[in-house]
């Protein structure tokens, strides 16, 4: 039987897995911590706060590589099967996120993902392997760039199309898709509670499967 949706994006941190990447960066860092959670919750546009706080944290390649390795043991318990699931039953998954790169590329070929699915901001290192900064071109460490990266890749493809992430960049992001799920399983956030379509509370991403693969009839 033929999905509701052709296309489903997935945001990555606090979705697909249960931490922020920048904040287990920090170490604990309290103002990174802090300028986080403004920008997820919408207080401060994400333009402001993304290259402040990796010029807080100076991550280098090795640092970015540790990473990696912790998004692939702190993926939520379900997601491998979710995103099997999705991909047997024809859906085009893709992940969308102002995350690192370098660092999600090993998550996104643990999904059983290609390069083309994955949207996300590239950093730049010099030859001993120190943070030399990201690339600011890049729509997705700006306000509404998750908008703009979703409907490029729609304008390649064709059907339906749904969106699930746990922030206000997601959230704003809605207008772009036919169907928005917020997701609360790792960090509740009320303002994206009020405006998801669907908002799911539970640490799992299976709720979203009768949704969309069956519709939301």
């Amino acid at each position: 039987m033929k999905p509701a949706f052709a296309l489903v994006f997935f945001d990555v941190d606090s979705t697909l897995v249960t931490f922020e990447g920048v904040d287990w960066l920090a170490d604990g860092n309290p103002e990174v911590r802090a300028l986080t959670e403004s920008a997820m919750n919408g207080r401060i546009p994400v333009e402001e706060v993304y290259g402040r706080r990796l010029d807080l944290i100076r991550p280098s390649r090795s640092r970015i590589e540790e990473l990696a390795a912790e998004y692939q043991r702190r993926l939520l318990s379900d997601a491998e099967v979710v995103v099997a699931q999705l991909r047997e039953a024809g859906v085009d998954v893709h992940l969308i996120t102002g995350g690192i790169e370098q660092a999600v590329a090993p998550l996104a070929a643990k999904l059983g993902l290609a390069p083309r699915s994955l949207h996300a901001v590239r950093l730049q290192f010099d030859d001993a392997g120190e943070y030399v900064d990201f690339d600011r071109r890049s729509f997705l460490a700006k306000s509404g760039g998750k908008e703009i990266v979703l409907r490029d890749v729609r304008a390649q493809s064709h059907g339906r199309a749904a969106f699930v992430g746990d922030g206000m960049t997601d959230a704003e992001a809605r207008n772009a898709v036919d169907l928005f799920i917020g997701f609360g399983g790792v960090t509740i956030r009320e303002r994206v509670r009020e405006v998801a379509e669907f908002y799911i509370t539970e640490p799992r991403l299976s709720p979203i499967l009768p949704l969309i693969l069956k519709g939301d009839q």
